[in-house]
């Protein structure tokens, strides 16, 4: 097999490199593999643009094109914003009312309690509203309580508007919580049991990228980046699982994580988050496997350039990356909040029962390429 494989190849080459008015090599014709160095006859045809764009020719032979889309820029600086510099995030209209279209029942998180944290805005606040239109009730944890009790109304608010004939209104409270702190996490966690009753599903969303190059990134910030988006994620994640063992129940822990988790993003540089991300993704891979045996499925949604009010607003003031970004994207646009709202809801529900350790990629085939 190995060896078809190469003659595969080797003709496919020959294809490329032939004149235009050659045919193509029959396939049977490919020549033997071979482990001679190739020579490099430097010089021998200057102009040649193939032959500049290999390693035998010097850097910017072949233009200044060269990796020009495919490094990082010092020049990009992105900081997260103050809490007080955060735009509002508004729940998604016209996406959570009834409706008369068949579906799977399994996709139902009626009589369910979702905690979604980071929940007070942007991608949190969408996906909560997909456990809110699913059936769920839902608490919504974050750093700002004023901006999640505001949420959480507006949430209320949006399902009567598009219910209103529901016989009963969804549960949405709001709590403090600093995930990066284990004390936090378990005052929050008390608080909604003492509130909901339960827990049966959690949305691990609160999360920051920043943007500097690893040599001045300060070591504070570095710290509290991970500190937010790997040890957040796993310190509420072991909370709600103590909790679902002690009700020998099962449920669903939803990761999310990043496709900086899998690739390097260019041309902003952000090593430090996207380390963190292939924690995270790699975390849900190893506590679904931890905890399969209590019937606690562990998956991550890696989203890709998703356009929030916060990606908005860096975009205003970095309009060129804007261009760079759908320049690499297979699908040539940015991802919107709510097209995460239907593969949070399958990773919640029993629709995904047999799914577990699994990272759902929501990025418009980006890491495919």
């Amino acid at each position: 097999m190995f060896r078809s494989q190469v003659l595969r190849q080797l003709a496919r080459s020959a294809r490329v490199q032939a004149p235009r008015v050659a045919a193509a090599a029959p396939h049977n014709a490919a020549r033997p593999f071979s482990s001679a160095p190739a020579r490099l006859n430097k010089g021998t045809n200057p102009e040649d643009d193939i032959e500049n764009a290999t390693t035998s020719s010097e850097p910017g032979a072949s233009g200044d094109h060269e990796g020009q889309y495919a490094r990082t820029q010092d020049d990009i600086r992105v900081e997260y914003p103050e809490e007080k510099d955060l735009p509002r995030s508004l729940p998604v209209q016209g996406r959570g009312g009834s409706h008369f279209k068949r579906t799977l029942a399994t996709f139902s998180l009626d009589g369910r309690v979702g905690v979604v944290t980071g929940g007070a805005r942007g991608l949190g606040l969408v996906m909560a509203q997909a456990l809110v239109a699913s059936g769920a009730d839902v608490a919504l944890v974050d750093m700002n309580r004023e901006e999640a009790q505001r949420s959480a109304q507006q949430l209320v608010d949006t399902f009567k508007e598009e219910n209103p004939d529901a016989e009963r209104l969804p549960k949405v409270t709001a709590h403090f919580c600093d995930v990066s702190s284990p004390t936090s996490v378990n005052q929050s966690l008390a608080e909604i049991l003492k509130v909901h009753g339960k827990v049966d599903n959690l949305v691990t969303s609160a999360g920051f990228t920043e943007n500097y190059n690893a040599i001045d990134y300060p070591h504070d910030r570095m710290q509290k980046l991970w500190g937010v988006n790997v040890d957040g994620t796993y310190m509420y994640a072991v909370a709600v699982a103590k909790h679902l063992m002690e009700r020998k129940a099962p449920g669903s822990i939803v990761m999310i994580g990043s496709m900086s988790g899998s690739i390097v993003n260019v041309p902003q540089p952000q090593a430090p988050y996207n380390a963190a991300k292939a924690a995270v993704r790699h975390l849900a891979s190893s506590l679904a496997v931890e905890w399969a045996h209590a019937g606690i499925r562990v998956n991550c949604i890696s989203p890709g350039y998703m356009l929030t009010a916060l990606t908005k607003k860096i975009l205003d003031d970095n309009p060129e990356l804007q261009k760079q970004w759908t320049s690499l994207i297979p699908v040539g646009k940015m991802g919107r909040p709510e097209d995460l709202m239907g593969a949070v809801t399958f990773l919640s529900s029993d629709a995904s029962n047999y799914v577990t350790g699994a990272d759902l990629r929501v990025d418009g085939a980006y890491t495919c390429t």
